[in-house]
């Protein structure tokens, strides 16, 4: 590996081993890379690749990305933007975050601060500018409920663009910027309104009945004590399922869930049921209200196409505790896009579901 320092003051690094720089540890080189710690530094290495007739690929966390074996011939500008600040509105507070920031260390923040709105999203790995492009979401909470305001900047234009909630998009995992404007804009912060002194609202049923079994929330005698038990329950139930990053866990070099939860018209759903119980009588489908539409739980299609947990083929698999997660045992990226497929495809054949991936691949 060389290093250069070029007239902008950026460290252009070159032939880096993106595996180091993702949670599945998989993957080839980056041409080039970047890391940038400031809006200037963002923009001075946008120039230097257009100069250069570079594509640019923008890193954050690396907890939804997977790097071909390649690598990727190109730059990748890995964004480490930190900085947080809050401004009291009444009992709300408005919250600017860097997109550099680790997400689950913004939530833990929000919590000594005793800011409720986020609580429920703990443990997610990955940096906090991730947040609106997936609108992430967990245990019956999603950013996009608390999102007011997010700060880009145009790569072909290197104009900066705020954008409200409404501008961003926002559905079911997905945003203007992972959907539309898909690598138009990088984002540089994020601002949140949260609730000061609230109370943790728990919708899931999940997350509920493990939160009623473990913490006595009449004990708890403050806000931040009762959000707190909050974010132990999510953790412990995220670390049963391989879903916080553990070097000593292996099922969890994974980027999380893989598919999305398919998003069903009351009709093709229809059609779906029709098809299973074809199959078999008895089978129940579970199912979630989506708005009009109904959310079928990819977990369950995944097991039920014979994918369940521990499931093995080669050096990757299906981790074994957590049906959504794609795990690298020590395999490669060819091997686990191929998984992949193999997976999307028996699932359309067997009930005519077409699921969609959550993660990034990096061409």
């Amino acid at each position: 590996m060389s290093t250069r320092r070029n007239e902008n003051a950026i460290r252009i690094e070159e032939n880096v081993a993106l595996a180091n720089f993702t949670t599945l540890k998989l993957g080839g080189n980056a041409r080039y890379f970047v890391e940038c710690n400031s809006v200037a530094q963002i923009l001075s290495t946008l120039e230097f690749a257009r100069r250069n007739h570079l594509r640019v690929h923008v890193l954050g966390g690396g907890s939804n990305t997977i790097v071909l074996d390649e690598g990727f011939e190109g730059l990748v500008l890995r964004i480490a933007l930190c900085g947080i600040h809050f401004v009291r509105e009444n009992n709300d507070v408005k919250l600017t975050v860097a997109a550099g920031e680790e997400w689950d260390e913004c939530v833990r923040f929000c919590i000594q601060k005793n800011l409720a709105g986020v609580e429920c999203l703990s443990g997610i790995p990955g940096l906090v500018g991730a947040t609106p492009m997936q609108n992430v979401g967990a245990y019956g909470q999603e950013v996009s409920e608390t999102i007011v305001e997010v700060k880009a900047i145009e790569r072909a234009t290197l104009d900066e663009v705020r954008f409200t909630n409404a501008d961003c998009r926002f559905a079911y995992r997905r945003s203007r910027f992972n959907s539309d404007d898909a690598n138009r804009f990088i984002i540089i912060e994020a601002t949140f309104r949260l609730q000061e002194f609230g109370e943790p609202e728990i919708r899931y049923p999940e997350l509920k009945r493990f939160a009623e079994a473990n913490v006595d929330f009449q004990e708890l005698k403050s806000g931040r004590e009762r959000l707190q038990g909050v974010r132990d329950s999510v953790l412990a139930l995220r670390r049963k399922k391989s879903m916080v990053i553990d070097a000593g866990d292996a099922d969890s070099r994974s980027v999380g869930s893989f598919f999305k939860n398919a998003i069903l018209s009351p009709k093709d759903f229809q059609r779906c049921e029709e098809k299973i119980r074809a199959e078999n009588s008895s089978a129940v489908v579970p199912t979630f209200p989506a708005g009009e539409s109904v959310k079928v739980p990819a977990a369950w299609l995944v097991e039920n196409a014979g994918y369940r947990k521990g499931f093995r083929k080669g050096g990757v698999g299906v981790s074994s505790n957590h049906s959504l997660a794609l795990v690298n045992y020590d395999g490669s990226t060819r091997e686990l896009l191929a998984l992949a497929d193999e997976i999307q495809s028996t699932v359309f054949r067997k009930f005519g579901i077409r699921l969609e991936r959550e993660p990034v691949v990096v061409r």
